[in-house]
């Protein structure tokens, strides 16, 4: 069985040193798989990081590739953190999914409520769970798992009550048995540091809360990316994207630059780790990480 990743946080702290974290999704197409699996996977591998995580996809709809991707995540030495949602499955579907995931040697899932593939309103599954709360804690009975989630320190997109009320949501899935915190993507870093502030501080959550980077490869990706997740372009990060326009080359150097600012703000302030949106490709995030000397 691989490390449990509440061992490597509790590791790292120990060393006064940030968990350094990949993740990646399911490619679509033969080709984007064949680029993942021979290129960047591989190129990202050397950087040594602490573990990878692999997205599930809408429904489920990639779990046979999330798998295979878990699968040779492994067979590099490296520790794979499998994600695992409530969308199109009851608990004995679910079941069956762990079942494959620990027959891979792999303890570490990180379990989210999902999106419904095509959009709309989430419907439970009959005989499934409604709540990530839920499946976590579903998780946690079955023993030996180690559970990270997600936080959001922007609040969910789906939430209209406000972002202290997914906050203290998040604090119900850290009671159900979650042990780390992997966040979505944010550009101010004033919006983690409120998050942290109040999901640490005021409701006492002691776990690790690890921020999410993205390092910015075009104007439109991120654009279309953010308008997915709900995640904000703060107006002077807006301005430049605006003024390079087109020019992705530029685009992705510009990103390498504010990830890494970004980062070493992060770093100063003592995050436990850095949880890094690869987007399957290596060098913008293998350049941030040469930049703040961790690769």
């Amino acid at each position: 069985m691989q490390p449990l990743i509440r061992d490597i946080y509790a590791a790292a702290s120990a060393k006064k040193r940030p968990v350094v974290s990949f993740e990646f999704f399911p490619p679509k197409t033969p080709e984007g798989e064949s680029a993942l699996l021979e290129r960047h996977l591989p190129a990202l591998a050397r950087a040594t990081p602490d573990f990878c995580s692999v997205t599930y996809g809408a429904g489920g709809g990639t779990r046979d590739k999330t798998l295979k991707i878990v699968d040779a995540i492994q067979r590099r030495g490296l520790t794979a953190l499998a994600h695992l949602t409530c969308v199109n499955h009851d608990s004995a579907e679910v079941a069956a999914v762990l079942d494959k995931i620990r027959a891979l040697g792999c303890g570490n899932i990180l379990a989210l409520r999902g999106d419904p593939p095509g959009g709309g309103p989430f419907q439970p599954t009959h005989g499934g769970f409604e709540f990530a709360a839920q499946l976590v804690a579903f998780i946690h009975r079955q023993n030996g798992f180690c559970v990270g989630v997600a936080g959001f320190p922007e609040g969910h997109v789906a939430n209209k009550i406000g972002r202290h009320d997914d906050w203290r949501h998040l604090k119900e899935k850290l009671d159900a048995g979650a042990d780390f915190v992997l966040t979505q993507l944010f550009f101010d870093n004033a919006d983690f540091f409120e998050f942290r502030d109040f999901v640490a501080g005021k409701l006492g959550v002691q776990k690790p809360l690890v921020p999410g980077i993205v390092p910015i490869l075009s104007t439109s990706q991120i654009t279309k990316f953010t308008q997915l997740c709900g995640a904000k372009i703060p107006p002077p990060l807006r301005a430049r994207l605006d003024a390079l326009g087109d020019d992705d080359e530029a685009a992705a150097e510009f990103g390498i630059e504010y990830a890494t600012r970004q980062c070493q703000d992060l770093l100063r302030q003592g995050v436990p780790g850095l949880h890094f949106y690869t987007l399957n490709k290596a060098r913008s995030t293998l350049q941030v990480l040469k930049n703040l000397r961790l690769a």
